[in-house]
């Protein structure tokens, strides 16, 4: 079977880099992948329209590189996870798990017999991880619980003992809104946010799971991996679309100020002085 390129990373106990795929389009997916990411994940949660079938034609784009085609399902539901999962992605982010029998649900819908309860029937994901597929594919998948629920950090050290789970992924927005907190970059750095995000890291780092990070750009991936996070995503394609065309016009709009500078405006005119 094809090795997992992020999960040997981490054997040598080095972060991965993903970049995170909210248009679903298969070409801004081909681009991402040929990068140079260790991973490209399909957010189908949040991402815009990104039904069964278009994330397939990601996954399909994502595997032309040897970037690791990802997937955030919407919801923690075994007929999700199962199709996307034959279709190749070769890691998995499962959001709102906030306790032990929702994390074994995930990993019993991820895992083939006797760890789990997946059906068998690869489809694509023969095509891509090899023949022996069936095999090996219970340690090559990543599987990753999403917490982001007060629920879910009361249940850190129950969720960590579920068979089958690789590791935590922050989601730091809700987990924000949990905390009683905005949903805002601001709100990443109030102490009890910091502190909530130290106890996943500590809780992970004690079960031999990884911690995962959705951070706020690159700057902030640094800084998580120095924390001891061992994955994080440095941006989308939306809103680095969205911020090099801001850029280029900020560019642009200078450079046409100092061209063609505005007009002074003139002095107000004087009052005409009326003959006696």
């Amino acid at each position: 079977m094809r090795p997992n390129k992020i999960k040997a990373l981490w054997r040598q106990g080095k972060p991965a880099v993903i970049g995170w795929l909210s248009s679903g389009n298969p070409y801004i997916a081909e681009i991402m992948a040929n990068a140079g990411y260790d991973g490209v994940l399909i957010d189908m949660q949040h991402g815009m329209g990104i039904t069964p079938d278009k994330a397939i034609a990601c996954l399909q784009a994502i595997s032309t590189t040897d970037t690791v085609p990802m997937v955030r399902v919407p919801w923690n539901d075994p007929l999700q996870i199962q199709y996307v999962l034959d279709a190749g992605a070769y890691g998995l982010v499962v959001p709102l798990v906030n306790n032990a029998e929702d994390a074994a649900r995930v990993a019993g819908a991820c895992r083939y017999p006797p760890m789990g309860f997946r059906s068998v029937g690869p489809n694509r994901a023969r095509l891509y991880g090899g023949a022996d597929y069936f095999q090996h594919a219970n340690e090559e998948v990543i599987v990753l619980v999403m917490i982001e629920t007060q629920e879910g950090l009361d249940n850190l050290e129950k969720i960590a003992k579920v068979p089958g789970i690789d590791g935590f992924y922050i989601g730091p927005s809700d987990l924000a809104v949990a905390l009683g907190l905005p949903p805002a970059p601001d709100s990443f750095k109030n102490p009890r946010h910091i502190a909530a995000c130290q106890r996943v890291l500590d809780v992970a780092n004690s079960t031999g799971l990884v911690p995962g990070h959705h951070s706020a750009g690159p700057e902030d991936a640094v800084r998580l991996f120095d924390l001891g996070f061992k994955l994080s995503q440095i941006g989308s394609d939306v809103v680095m679309v969205s911020a090099g065309a801001a850029a280029a016009l900020k560019t642009v709009a200078e450079a046409r100020a100092k061209a063609y500078p505005a007009p002074k405006a003139r002095g107000a005119a004087r009052p005409t002085r009326r003959r006696a």
